[in-house]
């Protein structure tokens, strides 16, 4: 078992401080060797089958480079609010082509010694808001992604502009660690069995001076690894866990503020594109995990929250 305390400092001070090499691919994948890597559709991150897009239009890929070699862990979602009407930039149709997906792309990259940073402009939402980010990798912390919110001058007010990880039950996410306790969510969702997202309250943080909060696997590497061997679950066998290694995902802020919340919700069945037939989709095994992983706040223009990517030793 790995300690909430042994997880905060090896985060924290034993961030890699040398021997980085940035890693850039046309326009849809940037990112460091031994680090974090962002993608953009239509580049795939991990090249899973012929012409593979690498999943949704309208999310950044996130994904662990190691020993050379990019899987693909997650998914981050933007969601601005607009006089409480939420959307979601992955199911949120394109003025382009009426298909679910908002169109990103990048802007403005910068590249240094030290820090490579990129613009990441997206189409305007329907309620209105049109919000664009800054996304940075430094050196010093190659397992962290630093992502600015800003908004253009004909956006609406937001209250929030979410960002958040959207695919947690890959890596089967069970185990979130608060400041000073442990959920579990086989515990918070027990009894779930549908095809639905299940969510509970937020959990609100408290005003400090810094804010870390941990979610990981509860299961071995060899249960995470497992596939059952059943016809329903090998032609879905793309969410089977590929790395070799098991990873803790974190956001972190700098300063907390009042409005700052911790909020989750979790799946029982693994994301079916949609469809409300229950027969197209598959338990996860083990039970419920997290899906969505965030912390939300007040928007304000130029916040700054940090999501990273950690070997899990």
């Amino acid at each position: 078992m790995v300690s909430r305390s042994f997880l905060t400092v090896s985060l924290l001070f034993s961030f890699a401080l040398s021997q980085a090499q940035w890693i850039r691919r046309d326009s849809t994948v940037f990112g460091i060797r031994n680090g974090i890597v962002v993608g953009f559709w239509p580049g795939a991150i991990e090249g899973l089958k012929e012409s593979s897009n690498g999943g949704p239009r309208g999310l950044l890929r996130i994904g662990y480079n190691y020993g050379g070699v990019t899987y693909h862990i997650n998914y981050i979602a933007v969601e601005p609010v607009v006089n409480g009407k939420m959307e979601f930039s992955e199911i949120s149709p394109s003025v382009v082509d009426g298909k679910w997906g908002k169109f990103m792309w990048l802007k403005d990259s910068v590249i240094s010694s030290e820090v490579l940073s990129v613009y990441v402009h997206m189409e305007k939402f329907a309620n209105g808001s049109h919000p664009y980010l800054k996304l940075s990798i430094h050196k010093s912390r190659p397992e962290e992604l630093c992502i600015e919110v800003f908004h253009h001058p004909d956006s609406a007010p937001m209250e929030r502009c979410g960002i958040t990880a959207t695919m947690g039950n890959y890596s089967r996410l069970r185990k979130l660690y608060l400041k000073d306790t442990v959920i579990n969510s086989r515990e918070l969702y027990a009894g779930y069995d549908g095809i639905d997202f299940i969510e509970k309250a937020p959990y609100d943080i408290k005003e400090g001076d810094s804010c870390l909060v941990l979610a990981t696997p509860d299961e071995s590497f060899a249960e995470l690894a497992a596939w059952p061997q059943e016809p329903a679950y090998l032609a879905r066998w793309n969410w089977r866990y590929r790395p070799f290694y098991m990873l803790t995902q974190y956001w972190r802020k700098d300063k907390t503020v009042p409005s700052l919340q911790v909020r989750v919700n979790g799946r029982a069945k693994y994301w079916s594109g949609g469809n409300r037939d229950p027969q197209q989709y598959i338990a996860i095994p083990g039970g419920p995990s997290f899906e969505n992983f965030e912390l939300r706040e007040k928007y304000v223009p130029g916040q700054k929250v940090y999501f990273g990517l950690r070997l899990l030793r």
